[in-house]
């Protein structure tokens, strides 16, 4: 059988580990070429090396508008075309209640959550997608669509992130779809502090009783890049394993923790 997105191109934004390499390998692993982006040139090309041959790594932080534009420029030129844009890249600086946020941090947080999507999207749409079609898909998260503790200005950025999907989704149909996946509580190094030293008791509060892999995420985002989605646009699906269900316990309440993708 012909893998699905063979003949595809992807390009996804913060993919050296985490969420964004589990992606890399997935959409590679399903026929397409993919190149993936990290804050540096040897981890980005350690990543590609890791995954194999029509994988190609770029140092390209997200907001550097030159990077970008030469990451962009370079996989058409490899590959011939760029079917599939992840905008997977995310930070936040900012833990703590919200209005002890001072404007650095706040402004950094904006800049790599949401303005990174906008204009990596900008830049994939005029020099490929426009004309040929494609698919957007961005990693935002649970906290975008609930208050969580000390998660308050990167719940705002990923809140904006979902209400970009569906904007971007109306502007650019019908030759690009753009969707977004949001992730509960997943085994990243960016999350880290919010499980690593009470997975058991996170886990107790998810209603399938664990936190998330990097891989649940994963092929959930090659769903919505590939043509089973074809019809689907403008749509954030949740990957939380039932965090805000709560544990399915009878009179328990849904989990609070937050999330970092």
């Amino acid at each position: 059988m012909t893998p699905e997105l063979a003949g595809r191109t992807a390009i996804v934004t913060g993919a050296s580990r985490g969420i964004g390499f589990a992606t890399a390998r997935a959409l590679h692993s399903s026929g397409a070429n993919v190149v993936l982006t990290a804050r540096t040139e040897e981890a980005a090309r350690s990543a590609a090396a890791e995954i194999g041959p029509g994988a190609l790594g770029m140092g390209a932080h997200a907001t550097d508008d030159a990077a970008a534009r030469a990451c962009v420029d370079r996989t058409i030129e490899t590959f011939g075309s760029l079917d599939i844009l992840v905008n997977n890249a995310g930070t936040n600086p900012a833990f703590g209640p919200l209005l002890a946020q001072e404007h650095g941090r706040f402004t950094k947080t904006v800049d790599v959550n949401l303005w990174a999507p906008i204009r990596w999207t900008s830049l994939a749409v005029d020099a490929w997608m426009g004309a040929n079609g494609g698919s957007v898909v961005n990693t935002a998260s649970v906290g975008g669509l609930t208050p969580t503790p000390g998660m308050g200005v990167y719940n705002l950025t990923k809140a904006a992130l979902i209400h970009l999907t569906r904007q971007l989704a109306s502007e650019l149909a019908p030759r690009v779809r753009v969707n977004a996946v949001a992730p509960g509580v997943v085994r990243t190094k960016l999350s880290e502090t919010l499980w690593h030293e009470s997975e058991d008791q996170v886990a107790t509060g998810v209603a399938l009783r664990r936190i998330g892999e990097p891989a649940d995420v994963a092929q959930a985002i090659v769903f919505l890049a590939s043509d089973r989605a074809g019809w689907i646009t403008g749509e954030t699906l949740l990957i939380d394993g039932g965090q805000l269900l709560g544990s399915g316990v009878p009179g328990s309440a849904p989990s609070n923790t937050g999330n970092a993708t």
